[in-house]
């Protein structure tokens, strides 16, 4: 959190997001495990079960991801100091500024798809864990949403930068699905949650 919060660039929005998803599969996997072993939700458990080791995984890779996003963006930035005086340096500078603008483009994406797949897990959540955590969905899905939106910014940052048109704009479109279906996913499982809250 310190590191985060000084002037240093890494870690930054990517690792937030990052971070942001891996609490949103931390508290599905509580909301689970007060799920699991209740006479209530016999008949669910092994799915249950299945969502808890999947959310486990799930919050490792986001976490770990949150130090990938800081390791890819360092490269790029020694990349923008790369000198460009001659025709042969704005060259060479071109050529590692694509390289590495698309490593840095595939880390935010990494983190979207596994902070969708967090929301499909959310979704059973909702539907089939405790009752007496279904708030704690809510919070989770929240989590898990913000991951999303904050990683296509990452995306988007980087493939503007790219002189490969067509590639940014492959990546700008895969990007653009992924978040538009986990907002509609996300706001879907927040509006059940709200509603089964409210008197």
């Amino acid at each position: 959190m310190d590191e985060l919060a000084s002037k240093a660039p890494v870690p930054g929005g990517g690792g937030a997001s990052a971070l942001g998803g891996a609490l949103g599969a931390a508290l599905g996997q509580m909301v689970a495990n007060l799920t699991v072993g209740k006479k209530r939700y016999a008949d669910v458990e092994e799915e249950v079960r299945q969502n808890l080791e999947e959310l486990a995984g799930l919050q490792r890779e986001l976490f770990g991801l949150a130090d990938r996003d800081a390791q890819v963006f360092a490269p790029l930035a020694e990349a923008y100091k790369m000198p460009a005086e001659t025709e042969k340096q704005r060259a060479e500078k071109e050529e590692v500024m694509e390289e590495r603008l698309l490593a840095a483009s595939f880390v935010p994406m990494e983190i979207m798809d596994k902070a969708l797949r967090v929301l499909e897990i959310l979704e059973c959540l909702e539907e089939k864990g405790s009752r007496m955590a279904v708030s704690d969905v809510g919070v989770a899905v929240q989590f898990a949403r913000a991951a999303l939106t904050g990683a296509v910014m990452n995306v988007y940052i980087n493939t503007r930068s790219m002189k490969n048109q067509e590639r940014a704009k492959a990546l700008n479109e895969k990007a653009g699905q992924v978040v538009e279906e986990g907002i509609r996913k996300a706001d879907g499982i927040y509006e059940k949650v709200q509603k089964s809250l409210k008197l």
